[in-house]
């Protein structure tokens, strides 16, 4: 364990978003990296490459020493059960997306922590992204005019030894719980809340118990509409992950994940391209485009969610 003073966190489920978490969490000045916890014996290895204790479960954890926190990055069906270990013990959590894979589970979680005054969080963790704050600032300051019209792609292919991992194939571990959270988050910061939603979910390709596709349609409170197509069997360039460059192991393609449209302009995201009617608006008049130029950054480190436990 590192001898630096800070908060001390541990990271419960060694995956591929929880070895992110406790990357960033070594590299913080705020932070130490307290332990993992995680009943994988690959996860003992991942520890000793770090240099912190590893245990198989939360209570063997707390036996040896108690974190100031701990980020969660198990699976989704056991978002909640870890949650509530984590509120029992008084210790704060930070709780990967989705914070339930149902809405009766979520609700016991937050309403416990809640009574209990333990901080909980859950790790939406794009909104710190430099072009996402940056795409925020143009529509507040009305740069495409009223918000009308939304749409939002998460199209791209998960190869079939994804789903090696039994829980992939199980409910709660579709597309939509999985990474369309995401982009509902991104749309509710950048457009405002949802006040409606109708859907429609096809599992036609793979067959297994979760969703494979789904198309949306919501309403925001500010009067706008928005469409939503989610998919992780189709080869295409629009997602989040394919167009932000955000995480490298994912091909980068300039493609836009997001429009959004208003009465004086539109809005492609994470492109930043503005499009406008330079004189009149109309559609026989022509179009001038601007393109906002935000240096790369990994919103999870920059959202240094850890942080904001103490």
């Amino acid at each position: 364990m590192s001898g630096r003073g800070g908060i001390r966190l541990a990271v419960q489920g060694v995956g591929l978003i929880g070895r992110r978490h406790a990357e960033h969490i070594a590299a913080c000045p705020q932070a130490v990296l307290h332990a993992l916890v995680d009943p994988s014996p690959a996860a003992a290895a991942v520890a000793a490459e770090f240099g912190v204790p590893h245990y198989p479960g939360f209570e063997d954890m707390c036996a040896a020493g108690r974190p100031d926190g701990v980020v969660i990055a198990t699976p989704n069906q056991l978002h909640v059960a870890h949650g509530l270990d984590c509120v029992r013990a008084g210790i704060a959590a930070l709780v990967e997306k989705p914070i339930a894979d149902d809405i009766a589970g979520a609700t016991v979680l937050v309403e416990t922590a809640e009574r209990a005054g333990v901080p909980l969080l859950v790790g939406h963790h794009r909104r710190y992204n430099p072009m996402i704050q940056h795409a925020k600032a143009m529509l507040d300051a009305g740069r495409i005019g009223r918000l009308v019209a939304v749409h939002g792609f998460f199209w791209l292919m998960k190869p079939d030894d994804y789903f090696n991992a039994p829980w992939r194939r199980a409910p709660g571990a579709g597309p939509v719980l999985l990474n369309l959270i995401h982009d509902i988050d991104l749309l509710r910061y950048l457009c405002g809340e949802i006040t409606s939603v109708q859907a429609m979910a096809a599992n036609a390709v793979r067959g297994f118990a979760v969703e494979d596709t789904a198309a949306i349609l919501l309403r925001f409170a500010n009067g706008a509409l928005g469409t939503v197509t989610v998919s992780d069997t189709v080869v295409a360039p629009w997602s989040w992950e394919q167009t932000t460059g955000e995480n490298p192991i994912y091909p980068h393609t300039d493609q836009a994940c997001y429009h959004l449209a208003g009465t004086h302009g539109a809005l492609a995201v994470p492109k930043l391209d503005l499009w406008r009617n330079p004189v009149a608006r109309g559609w026989w008049e022509a179009f001038e485009v601007e393109r906002a130029t935000v240096p790369p950054a990994d919103p999870l480190q920059h959202s240094c969610g850890w942080g904001v436990l103490e």
